[in-house]
């Protein structure tokens, strides 16, 4: 059996994918899964610059095999694509022994990131609560009401699944998640789950319900850990810590992964 690859996909910055990334393959190694990591997002390096400061967060702490991709810098188009290719085919020969591979990819679009999207089992999407980061998704009318077509990255996203489909692998299982939300339910919380709800059906996507926006993740990157750490690092919990974890079990449960 080939590794379920879980790939963290947008084209907009922000949206959290490397928090999401972390705290997804921390729980699977808890499980007691074998997880690697992929960061194809080498140049920014969240990803892989967060493992760094994990490695010194003591023994209490698991690490999966983790990989870094640069973007090759070369002139020639063909050429620097050619090396992502290979580098990439690399690193998931590399892994091809784990159970589950988690790859964070970078806000734009790239080649690597395109190879990464095809490769996707489950292509997990986090999406801040705006119109602006909705348009990445969705062109919608003035009053945000109204879908006129999908946008670059659902657009990206349909192509990688027909390069996946031509390699006669089972379709991506793409999921939306509304992340970094507010408590307050507002109007323009309202309207944005209405696109949502009907571009979901539109273009084939899941749509959950990610992190509200903590102060807790911030703080948690320097000391390389995630919530499911806290309390065998002597940290001690408070309401938001649960209801932060609780929301990460929650979000697992969605994305319905396999053996879990």
């Amino acid at each position: 059996m080939k590794p379920y690859v879980i790939v963290l996909g947008n084209e907009k910055g922000g949206t959290g994918k490397s928090t999401m990334a972390m705290h997804v393959a921390v729980y699977l190694l808890n499980d007691g899964f074998k997880v690697g990591t992929i960061d194809v997002d080498a140049r920014q390096g969240t990803f892989t610059r967060y493992f760094e400061h994990r490695k010194n967060a003591g023994e209490n702490v698991k690490l999966p095999e983790h990989i870094a991709i640069p973007k090759d810098n070369n002139n020639d188009r063909e050429k620097a694509k050619a090396i992502d290719n290979e580098l990439f085919n690399a690193a998931m020969d590399r892994l091809k022994n784990h159970d589950f591979i988690v790859i964070d990819t970078p806000g734009n679009d790239t080649p690597l990131s395109q190879l990464s999207h095809s490769h996707a089992d489950a292509l997990v999407t986090p999406l801040n609560d705006s119109f602006v980061d909705l348009d990445v998704l969705v062109k919608v009318s003035g009053n945000g009401m109204k879908i006129l077509s999908p946008s670059i990255y659902a657009e990206m996203v349909w192509n990688q699944r027909k390069e996946r489909a031509k390699r006669g692998e089972k379709p991506i299982d793409w999921i939306v998640i509304r992340n970094r939300l507010t408590t307050l339910y507002n109007k323009n919380r309202r309207d944005i789950n209405v696109v949502l709800e009907a571009l979901s059906k539109r273009i084939g996507f899941r749509l959950g319900t990610g992190f509200c926006e903590r102060v807790i993740f911030k703080e948690l990157f320097l000391s390389g850990l995630t919530l499911l750490d806290l309390e065998k690092s002597g940290v001690p919990l408070n309401i938001s810590h649960i209801s932060a974890r609780q929301e990460l079990r929650e979000l697992i449960n969605f994305m319905k992964l396999p053996n879990l």
